[in-house]
């Protein structure tokens, strides 16, 4: 009898190697950034993608908040091309990261998104700095 994970073939080792490598291009986690963040490497700009409010009740470190919506030209006009952004949402239940990340690439910077947001790094036991304490950390984005 064959098990549900072995009714479909796993692909071949070839192909399992450039997927999961082209993943990692696109995506990093929160052990990463912080990891990243205690070496004193930060070599990337953090985005916070939820709205104003959210980002005050509770964001990762070092992160600054730009909604998607608010990314232009001319809001970026600040940071070189070459700033490699990497953004987060609330969580996964959240696709703001992901809208954010379509409009940083379409203005020809390149993105990853840190997979998990605010519900990854929490998980992580990371804590989070806290502006105002007003409710629960959502998404308004």
């Amino acid at each position: 009898m064959t098990s549900l994970v072995r009714q479909i073939p796993a692909a071949p080792s070839a192909i399992a190697l450039m997927h999961f490598s082209n993943r990692l291009t696109f995506e990093t986690d929160c052990s990463d950034v912080y990891g990243s963040q205690q070496a004193g490497e930060v070599d990337f700009v953090l985005v916070d993608t939820r709205g104003p409010l959210a980002f005050e009740r509770g964001h990762v470190p070092g992160a600054i908040n730009m909604p998607g919506r608010l990314m232009t030209a001319e809001t970026l006009s600040a940071y070189p091309t070459s700033s490699v952004f990497v953004v987060y949402c609330a969580g996964p239940h959240c696709n703001g990261a992901n809208k954010a990340a379509v409009k940083l690439a379409a203005l020809g910077y390149p993105v990853k998104e840190m997979i998990g947001g605010v519900t990854g790094w929490l998980d992580e036991g990371f804590e989070l700095s806290v502006k105002a304490v007003l409710g629960p950390i959502g998404c308004e984005c």
